[in-house]
């Protein structure tokens, strides 16, 4: 890929990156979690906070693929006999339905069911990364760091839910391995829209202590830009 510099306005600065070592990571946009019917209803959420990001989050991939850029979706998944998932998890909280149980579409968060599949408006596409990982964060038990230091990747930007969650948590660990990140704030929600605005402060506070934010349209008028 050739190299393509790019700055966006940010918080709490300017944050610039190569499109060829920069990947875009897309966090969790699983059935269970979107979707009416799904595990995140279960536990009593309206889903329709994070489906709302979806158009947004389907022009960046868009945008992305287009300009060649890498792509990295992860979906939180396990085996299916469990053997990844601690008890301390599976029974947190008491639900109603448990990891693993029988739900609407299919063992929840169990690899390969229904429900565990990206939602069809952000599906991966052939040579896509797609990491299954049975922890919050992207890097704990799972490929995904030996993978981008191969293919040379230095920057990552981040959407996908819930923020405060499975996004911060792979944020924060992306940070201790060396790679600035950048997280896409109208591309992220939360089923509590106050736990959104508190980690987003929390990311790019203290001279950007976990990475820098902004909307997306920076971004995709720096990757389509208009005739000079």
């Amino acid at each position: 890929m050739t190299q393509t510099a790019i700055t966006l306005a940010a918080q709490p600065f300017d944050f610039s990156c190569d499109l060829a070592s920069t990947a875009l990571v897309i966090i969790d946009m699983q059935r269970d979690f979107i979707e009416p019917g799904g595990f995140g209803e279960t536990l009593g959420n309206d889903v329709s906070l994070l489906s709302a990001i979806v158009p947004a989050c389907q022009a960046v991939l868009s945008a992305w693929r287009a300009a060649g850029g890498l792509v990295v979706h992860t979906r939180e998944s396990h085996r299916v006999d469990l053997s990844d998932c601690p008890p301390a998890k599976r029974n947190r909280g008491n639900p109603r339905l448990r990891i693993g149980d029988t739900g609407p579409m299919g063992r929840i968060l169990v690899a390969g069911e229904p429900g565990n599949q990206i939602i069809p408006a952000l599906s991966p596409m052939p040579g896509e990364i797609v990491i299954d990982k049975p922890g919050k964060g992207a890097f704990y038990a799972t490929p995904l760091h030996v993978t981008l230091r191969k293919k040379g990747v230095t920057h990552l930007i981040f959407m996908g839910v819930t923020t405060e969650v499975c996004v911060q948590t792979s944020m924060r660990e992306a940070n201790d391995r060396g790679y600035d990140c950048l997280l896409l704030t109208d591309c992220t929600e939360s089923y509590f829209p106050q736990f959104k605005a508190a980690t987003v402060d929390m990311i790019h506070a203290q001279g950007g202590i976990v990475g820098w934010t902004s909307p997306s349209q920076g971004l995709l008028s720096a990757l389509t830009p208009g005739p000079a």
